[in-house]
């Protein structure tokens, strides 16, 4: 973890310190007060929030729209038919082409993930590529052959498309949108209104692995580590999980903002505390030592290919042992809980026997990464 980030937190400190967060965070929607974007709107963080909930939110309204989750769940037409669950996406990570993946797969894979944290089976895909002026048609041809072989493994069909060009200069090579549609296959509530103090928090595997990937494979600062994106379909994983246990709360994928940014979302959005334990936390040696390197703490930094998911306390171990059953769940772990209060913060017990709280980091250390 970053070292300048440790703040040991007891008695009459910790409680300040505390008091302080709780203030800062009360709930109310963020204003959208810069006159233009910034690369800060795109992390994930708190400039995030105040661009799609001050600017975007008051203009859309509406009441799929309004939880602001990864994906929207609505009746088919006069309530023929199961749910449907609907989601959209845009991709603009640089390089185009890393280890573990590239953007076409990372489309694919990216939009049937927020699907599947709604415990829905994906069915179809649509994709818009911005293509700029002069980008070599054989990337192109590369994109779309690992597209295909993505959409092919989650089982999905890429069923509507559309492509656009613009001058030289107007983009970065090439952007892709993608959205989802998919049918809703439990009756479970998994939202943050379904958690309770007491739930604890899984993660069915290792941390930061796609976010360092694509910071490395930029090659600007010269590391060597070698570590690959975890880009994967999680819905087969999802199935799994929810054919074993009925307990399952909530379930959310770390992207953009990293764990730590999706725990901030729960505990605002169920009123709760969140609790995590420093030395319960998977992220392997290379991608620790890559952080380290950069002073990034992995909490914040992305995955592709992993869920975090809140669990009723008796589910737990058995939320685990069936995650680790998986091929893409082989380093599940517990690695926190759910408290009653403070309502709204996220503390993390360090390794070293202190707590510090755990914020919503206004910009991401590393835009681009999705």
């Amino acid at each position: 973890m970053e070292a300048s980030d440790e703040r040991p937190i007891g008695g009459a400190s910790r409680e300040r310190a505390v008091l302080e967060a709780i203030e800062r965070r009360r709930r109310r929607r963020p204003r959208m007060t810069e006159e233009r974007i910034t690369l800060a709107h795109g992390s994930g963080g708190r400039a995030t929030q105040a661009l799609i909930e001050g600017l975007f939110l008051p203009e859309l309204t509406n009441p799929l729209l309004d939880p602001l989750a990864d994906h929207a769940l609505f009746q088919a037409p006069e309530k023929v038919g199961p749910r449907l669950a609907l989601s959209t996406d845009a991709f603009v990570v640089k390089p185009l082409f890393f280890p573990g993946g590239d953007i076409g797969e990372l489309a694919v894979n990216g939009t049937v993930n927020d699907l599947a944290m709604a415990g829905a089976r994906p069915l179809y895909l649509s994709a818009a590529f911005i293509l700029e002026e002069g980008f070599p048609a054989a990337d192109v041809r590369r994109v779309a052959a690992s597209m295909a072989a993505a959409a092919r493994r989650a089982g999905v069909a890429v069923a509507a498309a559309d492509t656009k060009v613009v001058e030289r200069g107007k983009a970065d090579g090439l952007y892709v949108t993608t959205a989802g549609v998919a049918i809703v296959e439990t009756e479970l509530d998994l939202s943050p209104a379904a958690i309770r103090p007491g739930d604890r928090i899984v993660v069915s595997g290792t941390l930061a692995d796609h976010g360092m990937a694509i910071m490395i494979a930029r090659g600007e600062l010269e590391l060597e580590a070698e570590v690959e994106s975890d880009t994967a379909p999680l819905h087969d994983l999802v199935r799994t999980l929810l054919s074993a246990t009925d307990a399952v709360r909530c379930l959310r994928d770390p992207t953009r903002g990293g764990l730590a940014t999706i725990m901030n979302e729960l505990a605002l959005g169920a009123e709760v505390a969140i609790v995590l334990d420093e030395a319960a936390l998977p992220v392997k040696p290379q991608v620790l030592g890559a952080c380290e390197i950069l002073g990034i703490d992995p909490l914040y930094v992305a995955n592709e290919g992993k869920l975090a998911a809140v669990v009723a306390p008796e589910a737990a171990e058995v939320a685990v042992a069936v995650l680790r059953s998986h091929p893409l769940g082989r380093d599940a772990a517990v690695v926190g809980e759910v408290r009653a209060t403070p309502q709204g913060i996220v503390l993390l017990e360090t390794a070293f026997g202190g707590t510090r709280v755990v914020e919503t980091l206004v910009g991401d250390p590393l835009p681009r990464i999705c």
